[in-house]
């Protein structure tokens, strides 16, 4: 039993440490004010220290991953308890002088400034709340991004000079597709005729994509182009513009994003008027 809630404890604990070191899942969101907050009120006390309700309510929603009204009144009492074991544990640490830890001061400084760091986020995006245009004009600008596809074969030999050799052939009239199937090395492509089918350019190694940047549609490479695979002749057959995916199914990530993006240039905004000394 003693190792039962030892392990409920450390869980407890891991939870706890997780909700604080993470970024705050609302940042977008108004946090409560001092005016509609509750009133704190004691719900348990541990050798003279008191336990509020705004601490448990807090505990609570980082262990259960709701918010506390939404917790069973079961499930509230178990949490109180290992709340209170967290408390004795912590008063003990205390009493042994844990708390002059130079390590452990680092690592609580740390959290007070990244939880005060959420805060300031929290505050500000109520007072600059995301608008529907900067959302519109943040899911053009990633639209624009968008990297164009290509469809494309190659034949993969392991030594230039049969890759040079293959592109004479092919500028003699060869057959492309019947020289893959009798001499690429790829195996994933070889019985296809060198086909490739459709992809982005950033799933292929940057020399045969780089390669693919410079090529005409229907055209070859002149020369072989060299990768950790081997000696690639390359034809691009095709490319096109991917079709990108509707605002409303993305609206989620683009918001994320974009606040991202409108927090960074504030915290640059502060870091201007900051005064910053490096030390090495």
């Amino acid at each position: 039993m003693h190792k039962f809630k030892t392990a409920l404890l450390i869980a407890s604990l891991a939870a706890l440490s997780a909700a604080c070191t993470k970024p705050a899942p609302n940042a977008a969101k108004p946090a409560d004010t001092a005016a509609t907050a509750p009133k704190a009120t004691v719900v348990a006390t541990v050798n003279g220290k008191d336990i509020n309700s705004v601490m448990f309510d807090t505990f609570l929603q980082a262990v259960a991953s709701k918010p506390a009204s939404e917790v069973p009144e079961e499930q509230k009492k178990d949490l109180l308890d290992r709340l209170i074991d967290m408390s004795i544990a912590a008063q003990a640490a205390e009493k042994d002088g844990l708390d002059n830890d130079t390590q452990l001061k680092a690592r609580l400084e740390l959290l007070h400034m990244q939880l005060l760091a959420e805060a300031e986020s929290e505050k500000y995006f109520k007072t600059h709340p995301i608008s529907d245009s900067e959302l519109k004009a943040e899911y053009d600008a990633q639209v624009a991004q968008m990297p164009k596809e290509f469809k494309a074969r190659h034949i993969l030999v392991e030594k230039k000079e049969v890759a040079e050799d293959i592109i004479k052939k092919l500028q003699g009239g060869a057959d492309f597709a019947k020289i893959a199937k009798e001499q690429s090395k790829d195996p994933g492509s070889a019985k296809a005729g060198g086909e490739l089918g459709w992809f982005n350019a950033n799933s292929m190694v940057k020399p045969f994509s780089d390669a693919l940047g410079g090529l005409q549609k229907g055209e070859t490479t002149k020369a072989p182009v060299q990768t950790q695979y081997g000696w690639h002749v390359i034809q691009l057959e095709d490319t096109r513009t991917p079709e990108p995916p509707q605002f409303d199914a993305v609206k989620k990530q683009v918001e994320m994003l974009a606040q991202r993006k409108k927090l960074q240039a504030y915290i640059e905004q502060l870091r201007k008027s900051a005064q910053i000394q490096k030390k090495s």
